[in-house]
């Protein structure tokens, strides 16, 4: 009775995500991507991720979770923006958690045959000066190519006083390059991905995992992080993203 309990409960979530989401996520497995979120649509997302390697003597470093809300702001075709907030927490501490993040993309083919998606952005824009305040800002190109499936590149740059290298050096900028792609071939609810960030610094980063489609709409990601820095130990991440309706829509009969 409680197994059959467990997969009607389970049936019902589903239906229940599948029925009221409406979008993907608007980020690969680490970095930022040129997908924008909808006009009106909130993006609700919640990672995790856990270090697979001891810092010595048995100890670990902490657990970083990330809850955040994304919505679209602009109601045009060829131009998107979105803006959100995050809820960041490492074992617990709940120090200044709050950030910041907002983006600008244009779509793939929006103006002329064969042009690249187009994203500028910023995130971690914390609220206390030089403690929080990472403020990574970054541009990407990003282009379709047949069945290899999506590449993307660009750069990144921020705040010189916080992203320091393994000497305590300014490390602040670097480079952006991914590649995903949906694996057709055996489903449509498979996606695959990995993405690189340049830079020693705690955001520098080798990070690859998949994402499964419950339904179209909705998704989770488990995935590995390598960081180019040694002093952090590798993660493996976990990611949930849903989308609810767009506000406009809310309320009509």
């Amino acid at each position: 009775m409680k197994k059959m309990y467990r997969v009607v409960c389970a049936a019902i979530l589903t239906a229940l995500l599948c029925n009221f989401v409406n979008a993907t996520p608007s980020t690969q497995i680490w970095i930022p991507s040129t997908d924008i979120q909808g006009f009106g649509v909130l993006h609700l997302g919640w990672d995790s991720y856990i270090k697979t390697e001891s810092v010595g003597y048995g100890l670990y470093e902490g657990t970083v979770t990330n809850g955040g809300v994304t919505v679209g702001i602009l109601p045009f075709k060829k131009v998107g923006m979105e803006i959100g907030v995050d809820y960041r927490d490492i074992s617990a501490v709940h120090q200044y958690p709050v950030y910041l993040n907002a983006k600008l993309g244009i779509p793939e083919d929006a103006f002329f045959k064969y042009q690249p998606a187009i994203a500028f952005g910023g995130y971690d824009f914390g609220t206390k000066k030089d403690y929080s305040n990472y403020n990574v800002m970054y541009g990407l190109l990003a282009k379709n190519i047949w069945k290899l499936g999506r590449i993307s590149a660009g750069y990144y740059s921020g705040n010189d006083k916080l992203l320091l290298d393994d000497k305590g050096e300014k490390d602040n900028s670097g480079l952006l390059v991914s590649w995903d792609r949906t694996i057709s071939e055996l489903t449509d609810k498979l996606w695959l991905a990995i993405d690189y960030q340049g830079a020693k610094n705690g955001y520098g980063a080798l990070s690859f995992g998949a994402a499964y489609y419950i339904c179209p709409d909705a998704s989770f990601i488990i995935g590995y992080d390598i960081y180019n820095n040694d002093n952090y130990k590798p993660t493996v991440t976990v990611q949930v993203d849903m989308n609810l309706p767009a506000i406009q829509t809310w309320f009509k009969k």
